[in-house]
């Protein structure tokens, strides 16, 4: 490798680590201290609720539009302008005068997270493109440090600087994240490879046609409402069924989020190196489902245990996210699933939080709540047969149709 490339390469791999940083800590920054808001400001339930729902809501929105702004402006210079966008927003959090001024920068911080979310795994796939499983792991494991990093320090944080001043030092990591993305940007306009040629209307109608596009769906949409669900229920759920007090309760949701962080160490690299997904599905919907019965049965009996059982199902994420680069063959094709994927998905996640709140309220417990995530687990064991097929998008839809894509 000559110096000039390997000084791409480490320059692509710290943009793409220091973004990966930003967009966790973006999502993971605000909840822990709306207490300490509320001495300055009141935060009414309505407002933490749309919060709450902000993160699915505007990365389903974002999936949607992503794929025509990166048209138009390029790969590179769409993701330094989300960097941008979301260091900006998480600076205003700290101006933020009143409870809907914070929801207008958070909705805002989140609109540019799920931008990025979109472009990521494009990102790893054109500037690493015999590493697709290495860096992501490598991205994967950031975000997962940096979930649950933030609630860990942001209190003590706000207590030292003051809740305005976590923000801040927040936002001033967002910046630095956007450094390296200005000198990606000026690169490829150099180069010209930042243009990507006008795709085909097609690509849309086509991917939806493909079963492998929907097994994905499938994949990140159950990720994603096991995650969105158990971080808003799994403490009052432990409070009442296991008798656990409340900060054993943070704890164990502590406890949850961290299982992210080894399974983004190991699914992607395994993935591209044994080129099967079937071992991973397995465990994920066995370890969700066993952890979900155990609450259902014995809570109190092996309550950390099964806490761990149903934070496995989230390496369905660190999956879902190399197969984007692994079952695609060219650039327009990973955006469009990638975006597709992540809109539907996210959507889907959106009502799990809101399933489970409905059923306790209705029948007073959470027996039914827990029963709507268990059946959710059980819809990927289809996914996990279509994605057993080693094969692309463009050669799942060339065999269907027996046309060259």
């Amino acid at each position: 490798m000559t110096r000039r490339a390997a000084g791409h390469v480490a320059l692509a791999a710290a943009a793409v680590v220091l973004l990966a940083l930003t967009l966790r800590i973006a999502v993971a920054s605000l909840s822990p201290l709306l207490t300490v808001i509320g001495r300055d400001f009141e935060v009414p339930a309505a407002v933490v609720g749309l919060i709450g729902m902000a993160p699915p809501v505007a990365f389903a929105l974002s999936g949607m539009v992503t794929p025509a702004i990166e048209r138009r402006l390029g790969l590179e210079r769409t993701v330094l302008i989300a960097a941008i966008v979301g260091a900006v927003m998480l600076a205003l959090r700290a101006a933020a005068v009143d409870a809907w001024t914070l929801l207008a920068a958070t909705a805002g911080v989140f609109a540019a997270v799920g931008v990025a979310n979109v472009l990521l795994p494009t990102v790893v796939k054109k500037h690493f493109p015999e590493r697709i499983g290495l860096m992501t792991t490598v991205y994967s494991t950031t975000m997962a440090v940096a979930t649950f990093t933030p609630p860990l320090v942001a209190v003590p944080l706000a207590e030292a600087v003051g809740w305005r001043g976590s923000f801040v030092t927040w936002a001033a990591v967002a910046v630095l994240a956007v450094v390296p993305w200005v000198a990606m940007s000026l690169r490829a306009r150099a180069a010209r490879s930042d243009m990507v040629a006008e795709p085909r209307a097609s690509v849309l109608s086509r991917i939806v046609r493909v079963p492998q596009t929907w097994a994905l769906v499938v994949t990140f949409g159950v990720n994603s409402a096991v995650a969105y669900g158990m971080f808003a229920w799994l403490p009052l759920i432990l409070m009442d069924d296991a008798g656990v007090d409340a900060a054993e309760a943070g704890g164990l949701l502590a406890l949850f989020a961290f299982m992210g962080l080894p399974v983004s160490l190991l699914v992607p690299v395994l993935v591209a190196r044994l080129g099967r997904t079937t071992p991973f599905y397995a465990v994920a919907i066995l370890g969700g489902l066993t952890g979900i019965v155990g609450l259902l049965v014995a809570p109190a009996a092996a309550t950390a245990l099964w806490v761990v059982l149903i934070g496995i199902p989230p390496l369905m994420f660190p999956l879902a996210l190399v197969l984007f680069g692994l079952r695609t063959r060219s650039h327009e094709t990973a955006v469009a699933v990638s975006a597709f994927v992540q809109s539907a998905g996210y959507g889907f996640a959106a009502l799990m939080p809101l399933a489970i709140g409905l059923t306790h309220e209705v029948t007073g417990g959470w027996t039914a709540g827990l029963l709507v995530l268990g059946a959710a687990l059980l819809l990927v064991v289809p996914a996990a047969i279509i994605m057993a097929r080693r094969e692309s998008v463009e050669e799942a839809w060339e065999r269907r149709t027996g046309a060259s894509w």
